[in-house]
C-alpha cells in the first residue's frame, strides 16, 4: 500500500486506522513524507504496527514525484494508492483483488463526502466500459472518463511500465496509471465504492473551472502520455 503525505496531521490517523485492518501479515503500509511542516511524521510513527513504514523525504517535491517515489518502493504482487484523508470501506482489498481476474489494474468508484461536490464528483466508472480501450483512452484525453488514484490498485509488474512517471508530469498521475493499463488492454472498472473520499479545501483536485490554456496543457499532456505508454508497453512485450 503506497500512501503519499503532506500536512495530513488531521486526518491520516483515521485513514491508517482503515487500512491496517486490510493488511495480511506480510503485507506493508509505505508513507513517503512530503517533508510536512505539522505532526504527520510523528503521528505515523506512533503507530504500534510493524508493517508501516515510514519514508521522510529530504526535500518537498510535491504530491506526484511522492507518489511515484512511493510505487518505487513497492515490492508486493498488489500495490494500492491511498490518499492520506480518505477512509478505505471494509473488505476492500479482498474485494479489489479478486476483481481483477488476471489483468493487471482495477479502478473502483469512490463514494465522496464532508464536503461540497462538483459536477466531476459525479463522474461514475461502469464496468460494461473495461473492455473499451480506445473510448476509454479518448475519455482520458477529453476529460470525461475519470479515474481516482486513491480507488486503484496494480499488479506489481505493471510498475516496470508505470514508472519512471514521464519527466514533463506534474499533475494527474492517477490518469497516467490509468493510461498505462488501457494501453496494455488490461484494466477492470469496479462499480462498487471501495473508499470515502474526503472531499475540503486542502484537496489537490481542482475545486473550479481551470483556465483555458490550463486545460488544452493537460490534454497535451495526456496524449503524450498515450505515445509514452504505447512505446513502453511495445517495450515490455519484447523483452
Amino acid at each position: 500500500m503506497c500512501m503519499a503525505a503532506y500536512n495530513g496531521a488531521r486526518h491520516i490517523s483515521e485513514q491508517i486506522g482503515s487500512i491496517l485492518p486490510e493488511l495480511g501479515p506480510d503485507d506493508e503500509l509505505i508513507v513517503v513524507n512530503d517533508c510536512s511542516t505539522d505532526d504527520t511524521a510523528a503521528i505515523v510513527a506512533a503507530v504500534p504496527d510493524g508493517r508501516i513504514r515510514l519514508i521522510n523525504a529530504e526535500q518537498n517535491r510535491g504530491y506526484v514525484a511522492t507518489f511515484e517515489r512511493a510505487l518505487g518502493e513497492a515490492r508486493g504482487e498488489f500495490v494500492f494508492l491511498s490518499d492520506q484523508d480518505d477512509v478505505w470501506l471494509p473488505g476492500r482489498v479482498e474485494l479489489m483483488i479478486a476483481a481483477l481476474d488476471g489483468k493487471n489494474m482495477v479502478v473502483s468508484n469512490c463514494r465522496h463526502f464532508d464536503g461540497a461536490l462538483g459536477s466531476f464528483h459525479e463522474i461514475r466508472l461502469r464496468a460494461k466500459d473495461s473492455t473499451h480501450h480506445l473510448r476509454n483512452l479518448l475519455g482520458i484525453v477529453v476529460g470525461y472518463r475519470l479515474h481516482w488514484g486513491c480507488a486503484m490498485a496494480v499488479r506489481g509488474t505493471l510498475l516496470e511500465q508505470v514508472l519512471p512517471f514521464p519527466h514533463y508530469m506534474n499533475e494527474s498521475h492517477d490518469q497516467w496509471l490509468a493510461t498505462v493499463g488501457n494501453v496494455n488492454g488490461s484494466i477492470v472498472y469496479m462499480e462498487e465504492d471501495t473508499i470515502l473520499h474526503r472531499l475540503h479545501g486542502e484537496n489537490l483536485t481542482p475545486q473550479g473551472i481551470r483556465s483555458a490554456s490550463k486545460i488544452i496543457r493537460a490534454r497535451i499532456a495526456f496524449l503524450r502520455n498515450v505515445y509514452v505508454a504505447v512505446r513502453r508497453s511495445r517495450q515490455a512485450r519484447r523483452a
